[in-house]
C-alpha cells in the first residue's frame, strides 16, 4: 500500500464567521507521530476535529489518503480513527455494544473484542452503560475502539488523560508500534514529557496559523526545550522567529 498522507490546503474555520479560529492552514503529514502544540485556547482541538471530519472547514480542503473528507466521506473516513478530548459516547449503550458496533464496521472478530477489553482493563465493565462510567473509563472504551482493526490514520486528543500508570505505558507502547508501522499520528497532549520520545515532528499553532517543526533535537533536554517553547507560543526562543506560521 502506498503511503497514506493527511493534507490540508488553505483550511479556515471559525465557530462565528467573523472570528476564525483556524486561518489558512496548509499541512502535509506522512507517517510518524506529530505533536500538535500551542497555548491554551489556540485551536489545537479544533484543528484535530477538522482533520477528523467532526467540523467542516469554512474554506479550503482536507484529504485523508487522497480522498476529500467531505466529497469522498466513505473512502476518507474509513482510514482514520479519532479520540476526542471529551470522551463522550452514546450514554445508554453498553461498553460491549459500542465495541461490537466498531468491530462490525471494521470486520473484527468477537475474539478481538475480548483482546482489547483485556488490554484496556474493560473486562469487568462490558455490561455497563457508558453513562455509568468515569471519564477515565470512557477514555479506555474509546482507546479500545481505536484498536479494533488497524486504521491507518490516528487523531488523538489527550489520549493519556485519566489513565493509570500501567495503561499509560501500554498506550505509549501501542503508539510506538503504530508509528513504526508508518501510520500518520497527530496527538494533542499536555503530557509532553511522556510523548516527546515518540515525536517525529511538532505542529505549532500561532494566531490560528500552523507550522511544522521536523527537527526536534536528539537529547531529551533539547526536545523538551523546543516543545515547551512552542507550547507556550514562543517559537522565537528556539530560533524560529523568522518562520511564518502559515
Amino acid at each position: 500500500m502506498s503511503e497514506i498522507r493527511i493534507r490540508l490546503r488553505g483550511v479556515t474555520f471559525g465557530y462565528e464567521p467573523s472570528a476564525p479560529v483556524i486561518r489558512d492552514v496548509d499541512l502535509d503529514l506522512g507517517g510518524g507521530l506529530a505533536l500538535l502544540v500551542g497555548p491554551n485556547g489556540c485551536g489545537k482541538s479544533t484543528l484535530l476535529k477538522l482533520m477528523a471530519g467532526v467540523e467542516r472547514p469554512d474554506a479550503g480542503a482536507i484529504e485523508i489518503g487522497g480522498f476529500d473528507l467531505w466529497s469522498d466521506e466513505l473512502d476518507s473516513r474509513r482510514l482514520l480513527a479519532y479520540v476526542p478530548e471529551q470522551p463522550d459516547v452514546s450514554p445508554y449503550a453498553s461498553v460491549v455494544e459500542v465495541l461490537e458496533l466498531v468491530a462490525n464496521l471494521r470486520g473484527q472478530t468477537p475474539e478481538r473484542i475480548s483482546e482489547v477489553q483485556e488490554q484496556l482493563g474493560l473486562r469487568k465493565l462490558g455490561g455497563r452503560s457508558i453513562r455509568e462510567l468515569s471519564k477515565g473509563q470512557r477514555r479506555r472504551v474509546l482507546l479500545a475502539a481505536v484498536r479494533l482493526g488497524t486504521p491507518p490514520v490516528l487523531l488523538l486528543d489527550e489520549p493519556l488523560d485519566a489513565l493509570d500508570r500501567r495503561l499509560r505505558e501500554e498506550t505509549l507502547g501501542w503508539l510506538d508500534e503504530r508509528r513504526n508501522a508508518g501510520a500518520p499520528i497527530v496527538v494533542v497532549t499536555h503530557e509532553l514529557e511522556l510523548l516527546s520520545p515518540l515525536a517525529d515532528a511538532a505542529i505549532y499553532l500561532v494566531d490560528g496559523r500552523a507550522a511544522m517543526v521536523e527537527e526536534l533535537g536528539e537529547s531529551t533536554r533539547d526536545r523538551m526545550r523546543i516543545l515547551e517553547s512552542l507550547a507556550r507560543g514562543e517559537p522565537d526562543r528556539v530560533g524560529l522567529e523568522k518562520q511564518d506560521p502559515r
